[in-house]
């Protein structure tokens, strides 16, 4: 028996441990989670897109405007483009110009934090904290290999917060809030995954429908159509429209460039990871318990490991969206009807906010934040600009920092702007599949430069052809030029 004001020990907490005490669990998780990040940012900064989205949305502070057409590389020079991520692009460039470096990687920190301290305390509010955080925990290690300062991580906790709200209409047989569209607004803005929020409404709508009394199933569905469709009209609340909807739609349309593409891969069983790990456990858990589930949410479990299996970059989408989707089905077995909820104190939660923001700026303070080595050809660039080099074939790799060197590039990550066709012909010259498309590109482009890393063949051949001088190599990047004269 405990004495008011003792704990079961008899021990009386002090002031600071009630004040603590009155942290939700996963708010706690969220810090511990943003810190890791900072501490390890670096890892952030290892993706070459990062540079040129930095790029553009210093191009749209400095303009007042939202791009059009392409300004950035010779070879698109003036086709139309237009940047479905500006938002999330302003954003990192506003952070880049305060605080350098520290400043994409806190950013992207704060948005991969939020999203799956959003997962948990949405899990807590069926399971035990315990349970929500060991859940969130494995989402957040089977996400980790896509935690780069892009705008992906901005639109995460939207994402999370935009599919919650359909799975909760869809668990209490009702229609979507209304109040659930400026989420979608947002996501628009932020990332042009948002197509994927607007592809969930049909999945959850049929499984709101297929287990509602059957006198209720058509005026439900008219009320998904009608959120549906609100939906697809709040998408288009953009500085481009409708057109965001289209751009977003191109990316997909990349089909065979895809397979070489590192994050559009499917994934790799060769050795065993957490991905393969956590299936596993998954099967094995369902298998043990009988876990049952409506057809429309075995469909749309099913969906999202699809797209996990045949995309890298999606293992983090089934991570963060297969929990919510399986939380109450799970809950009538496994959880709690009586979970405690420690009482919340605004003073704590504050408390460790602050906590949290002075540890991040005294580490940020003292550490040098810096892009990976690799995707910094520096010297190698310096060359070409003392070279006067205009024309440069290059490893797409390289495209996201040649453009912070107000360099015209022959491509860089926009896929959706170079097309598949013209992607995979690159791609093929550069691993000299096909040594007379390699030859042509040189020729087609009127290329007087090339920037390609050590192991790329098509450096090795330029070594034997005539017309062709390596002025230029390091551990990252090799140069050729063209010798004056040579025929073009």
């Amino acid at each position: 028996m405990s004495i008011a004001g003792l704990d079961d020990t008899g021990h009386k907490p002090s002031t600071a441990e009630q004040i603590l005490g009155q942290v939700p669990a996963w708010l706690w998780f969220g810090a511990g989670l943003l810190l890791l990040f900072v501490i390890g940012g670096n890892r952030a900064l290892q993706d070459a897109d990062t540079y040129w989205q930095i790029v553009v949305g210093q191009w749209i502070i400095d303009h007042r405007a939202l791009p059009t057409i392409d300004v950035y590389s010779f070879t698109r020079a003036g086709e139309p483009w237009i940047s479905s991520s500006w938002l999330a692009q302003v954003l990192y460039a506003a952070s880049y110009f305060a605080f350098g470096w520290a400043g994409p990687v806190i950013l992207a920190g704060l948005g991969t934090a939020a999203a799956f301290a959003l997962l948990a305390q949405i899990l807590s509010r069926r399971f035990a904290a315990t349970h929500a955080i060991i859940v969130a925990m494995a989402a957040a290690v089977l996400s980790a290999q896509h935690f780069v300062a892009r705008p992906h991580l901005l639109a995460l906790p939207v994402m999370v917060a935009w599919v919650s709200g359909l799975v909760n209409a869809s668990d209490e047989r009702r229609a979507p809030s209304f109040w659930l569209l400026p989420l979608i607004v947002l996501w628009t803005n932020l990332h042009g995954g948002f197509v994927l929020g607007l592809a969930l409404i049909a999945p959850f709508a049929l499984d709101a429908v297929w287990n509602a009394n059957a006198t209720q199933r058509m005026s439900l569905a008219l009320r998904w159509a009608a959120f549906g469709l609100c939906a697809v009209i709040a998408s288009w609340i953009t500085p481009y429209g409708w057109n965001s909807l289209l751009a977003a739609r191109r990316i997909l349309d990349l089909g065979n460039a895809m397979a070489q593409i590192p994050e559009w891969q499917p994934v790799d069983f060769s050795s065993i990871g957490p991905f393969e790990v956590c299936l596993l456990a998954a099967l094995g858990c369902a298998l043990w318990r009988g876990i049952v589930l409506s057809p429309p949410r075995i469909l749309l479990v099913l969906g999202l490991l699809h797209m996990a299996l045949s995309h890298n970059r999606n293992i983090e989408v089934f991570a963060l969206l297969t929990p919510l989707v399986l939380a109450k089905p799970l809950s009538v077995r496994f959880g709690r009807s009586d979970v405690a909820h420690a009482s919340r104190g605004i003073t704590g939660i504050v408390a460790v906010v602050l906590a949290m923001s002075l540890a991040i700026w005294a580490f940020a303070a003292r550490h040098a934040f810096t892009p990976m080595v690799v995707q910094t050809p520096a010297a190698a660039v310096d060359v070409l600009k003392a070279r006067k080099a205009e024309r440069i074939l290059h490893n797409a790799g390289f495209g996201g920092y040649l453009i912070t060197r107000g360099i015209p590039v022959f491509f860089d990550g926009r896929g959706e702007l170079y097309g598949d066709d013209f992607l995979v012909r690159t791609f093929d010259a550069l691993a000299l599949k096909d040594v007379g498309s390699f030859l042509r590109l040189l020729e087609t482009y009127k290329i007087d430069a090339t920037l390609l890393t050590p192991a790329t063949p098509a450096a090795g051949l330029l070594d034997r052809l005539d017309g062709w001088q390596r002025v230029y190599a390091d551990d990252v990047a090799v140069v050729h030029i063209r010798k004056a004269g040579a025929p073009r």
